[in-house]
């Protein structure tokens, strides 16, 4: 990302020496250090929450394309995943039936 050699790096440290002192330069690193892995861990977070909404989109579009194309259309394989899935979405739904007959 960054193209920074060791000549740089060197002159970093020596005006970070110079600026901040030799007392306080070490909790200055620790403060750097753990600012850049908080930043990573959030662009982590959000480059898995991208991936996860992308993938819940693609599943919803093979979906379309299978109710448009009809269900005794497809594949056994997906037939049987589209029966789970309405198996799955009933049983979900079974306690809140039971709540509104009561």
């Amino acid at each position: 990302m960054f193209d920074i050699g060791f000549w740089e790096l060197l002159l970093i440290g020596i005006v970070a020496l110079l600026v901040l002192g030799p007392e306080r330069l070490p909790g200055a690193i620790r403060s750097t250090v753990n600012t850049i892995r908080s930043v990573k861990g959030v662009a982590s977070g959000f480059k898995q929450e991208v991936e996860q909404q992308l993938k819940v989109h693609e599943l919803h579009e093979n979906l379309k394309k299978a109710e448009q194309a009809g269900i005794e259309n497809v594949s056994p394989d997906v037939a049987k995943s589209v029966e789970e899935l309405k198996q799955a979405a009933a049983s979900v739904q079974e306690p809140y039936k039971k709540k509104e007959n009561e």
